[in-house]
């Protein structure tokens, strides 16, 4: 008999309804137990959060430190550059309309913020580094290994990413149904649950607006730059787009990718260069649903969410995302640093990044992949000379 495997996705759309239902009617005592296990699940996650840093960012620095060239160093920077620009376009599409959207809702949720049932008991977990000295650790590590030919220490690196894939894959992945039933739980309890999820059905349908813009508007600078037209360009691209919204994945789906930018008219040699470099490194989508919901959060629970702070959380983001395609659900567990460093979210907060980023991963997934066509087709124009 061959066993029926339920998706991650619907697994959490199961808790979360689960935990709307039953936080209506579940008493005190009942939902303790899942706060319990939340607080110490909350402090393993965050002791994991600088290995992770340190686990994927690594290896990742080291496969591109080395490869010198124009054509890398373009590539970095057109990707880095639109992915922080796209993060900025969430921020202030976000600035400007969601205020509107969650009218009436904040005060509610701030005050109910303070009013969750306490754990019988939790598990001081220090994590062994902050997220910042994680990092740094990881680029000096990552281009150290790179420039110093470290054979031993790069395979050391490429074990410990497999070991930290491992972690995220069979402990963290699998107990995320049953943390955010407990978040909801627990918010529905303290009448939290509903008004958050009201909000968060507009903001998705913007997120869903803005995601179309940023493709329209990548494929227009390509289209410009190249001197061709900028829909057709997009057209050609639509079965990445597809089968990125199938597999949720760009590693996944590279071939598509790079078949389609091929039929865009972009060199081999660019294309093969270019699309799975940008798989790695061009995360526009990802940042653009994560600072909008992390806007969105902070403007609910009255948290501080100026343009200065909000610049400084996307850079540091947009860097962060270059460890998000290693592993399953890689880029929400690689965001929680940011996410807790810069905009001091807590454990609630983080819970609810999760179930709303992993809600509309494969959109975020379709939009990166198809605007690495883009990406292609600006380096095809500026290098085909030189690779020809």
């Amino acid at each position: 008999m061959k066993k029926t495997r339920i998706g991650l996705l619907p697994r959490i759309i199961i808790a979360i309804i689960l935990g709307v239902v039953l936080g209506g009617v579940m008493t005190e005592p009942w939902i303790r137990p899942f706060v319990t296990f939340n607080a110490i699940f909350s402090q393993f996650l965050g002791f994991l959060i600088p290995i992770i840093i340190v686990g994927l960012v690594t290896p990742a620095i080291a496969g591109i430190g080395k490869s010198a060239g124009k054509m890398l160093l373009a590539t970095v920077g057109i990707a880095y550059a639109d992915t922080v620009l796209c993060g900025m376009l969430a921020y202030g599409t976000g600035s400007a309309f969601f205020p509107s959207l969650i009218e009436g809702m904040t005060a509610g949720t701030s005050d109910a913020a303070g009013q969750g049932i306490e754990p019988y008991f939790t598990i001081a977990i220090p994590p062994m580094l902050d997220v910042m000295s994680a990092l740094v650790l990881s680029f000096i590590m990552g281009l150290g290994i790179a420039y110093g030919n470290a054979e031993v220490m790069k395979k050391g690196a490429d074990e410990l990413m497999g070991i930290t894939g491992k972690v995220i894959e069979k402990a963290i992945i699998p107990l995320l149904p049953p943390y955010i039933f407990g978040i909801f739980l627990n918010m529905t309890a303290t009448g939290q649950a509903y008004s958050i999820m009201v909000v968060f059905a507009k903001i998705i349908v913007v997120i869903f607006i803005l995601h179309i813009l940023i493709l329209l508007y990548q494929f227009c600078v390509a289209g410009a730059v190249a001197r061709r037209n900028p829909l057709k360009l997009l057209w050609r691209m639509l079965p990445a787009y597809f089968t990125a919204l199938g597999t949720s994945s760009s590693a996944a789906t590279i071939p598509v990718t790079l078949r389609q930018t091929e039929l865009n008219g972009v060199s081999k040699d660019v294309a093969a260069f270019t699309v799975p470099l940008c798989a790695t490194i061009h995360m526009s989508g990802s940042v653009m649903k994560i600072t909008a919901c992390a806007l969105t959060i902070c403007m609910m629970k009255g948290m501080p969410h100026d343009p200065m702070l909000f610049t400084g959380f996307i850079l540091l983001l947009s860097v962060m995302m270059v460890a998000a395609p290693g592993v399953p659900g890689g880029s929400i567990m690689a965001a929680l640093a940011p996410l807790a460093s810069v905009l001091g979210f807590g454990e609630q907060d983080q819970a609810l990044m999760i179930a709303l980023y992993i809600a509309m991963d494969s959109f975020g997934t379709a939009c990166n992949v198809t605007g690495d066509g883009a990406v292609a087709i600006i380096i095809d124009k500026c290098f085909s000379k030189q690779t020809s």
